[in-house]
């Protein structure tokens, strides 16, 4: 029984780890199908992508017309919209989740193509051989295509699983069915409060942006990127109880928005023109929409307090 059970030890020593998944990559493409079959760029359509995760909008991208590369004997397009699963935010919830993709064009009347692809990301390269002594190495897991002919508006959904990623308290919290007057009142207190971060020495509004783990605060202290924005005149205002708009989703997440979709905090996009220098532009206006997003998501703790999302 001793040796079985060395035996039985050692095959199952010698057999590969299973590859686990760190990420899902998602991409959307809509195009005109070239004449060439075998053309090296196709040209995308005009119009406007809206993102939902979860059913919820994560990020709303305006397409222009433009030429985008074929790659490689499988004719991979380069996406004119790429999702990252680990760049969703907090909202990404581990195991099962949905993205939706809805594109509306800006020629209702223009046929088109629309493509939508994923991979999975894993932790382990996988080695192919062709036979004739070239392989190949990846870190793609499972994949896939769908692709479509149409016209007009087009949606993509997938559902997909995320057990890398974090697992957020308030994940569980029940969902929010209604919002009441005197939740409003405190809203309206939560956007007025968020809004004088906004101003010298900044500490705090820094502070917020260190939870952003894409953004390098240390780099945008050194650069002024708050002081250059407000050195032009830019300034940031709460909304009235008048101009918010609260959408309820179901779930333990509240959207708040501009009534008829207007951002939340609007800001003068043409004063960051006056900031000196294109990099220092585009640092301040990174900076604001991170802390003042045209939408924002709040969440009602077990104590009945509001918290946003960051």
């Amino acid at each position: 029984m001793r040796i079985l059970f060395l035996v039985v030890c050692l095959l199952l020593a010698s057999l590969p780890a299973t590859a686990a998944v760190i990420n899902v990559e998602f991409n959307f493409t809509p195009y005109f199908a070239p004449a060439d079959p075998t053309a090296k760029q196709v040209d995308t359509i005009p119009g406007k992508a809206v993102v939902y995760l979860n059913n919820q909008v994560l990020a709303e991208q305006e397409l222009e017309k433009r030429d985008l590369p074929v790659l490689f004997e499988e004719r991979e397009i380069s996406p004119a919209v790429w999702i990252l699963a680990s760049s969703m935010g907090s909202g990404l919830r581990k195991g099962a989740n949905s993205i939706r993709v809805e594109f509306t064009p800006a020629n209702p009347s223009q046929p088109y193509l629309a493509r939508f692809t994923w991979s999975e990301v894993t932790d382990k390269e996988t080695r192919t051989d062709d036979g004739a002594g070239r392989s190949t190495a990846t870190n793609y897991g499972g994949t896939g295509k769908e692709e479509r002919p149409v016209k007009g508006k087009v949606v993509f959904e997938r559902g997909f699983t995320a057990d890398f990623a974090v697992d957020h308290a308030w994940h569980h919290y029940p969902p929010i069915t209604a919002v009441s007057p005197a939740d409003k009142a405190s809203l309206i207190a939560l956007l007025k409060e968020r809004a004088t971060l906004f101003k010298p020495n900044f500490a705090a509004a820094y502070k917020l942006l260190e939870k952003q783990p894409n953004l390098t605060v240390p780099a945008m202290k050194k650069a002024k990127c708050l002081e250059n924005a407000y050195k032009v005149g830019i300034r940031v205002k709460a909304p009235t109880l008048e101009q918010l708009e609260t959408v309820i989703t179901n779930a333990p997440e509240l959207l708040l928005q501009g009534k008829a979709g207007s951002p939340l905090h609007p800001i003068n996009r043409a004063a960051f023109k006056k900031i000196k220098g294109d990099e220092n532009q585009m640092c301040a206006a990174m900076a604001l929409y991170t802390l003042y997003p045209p939408r924002l998501t709040v969440v009602r703790t077990p104590t009945g307090t509001w918290e946003v999302v960051e």
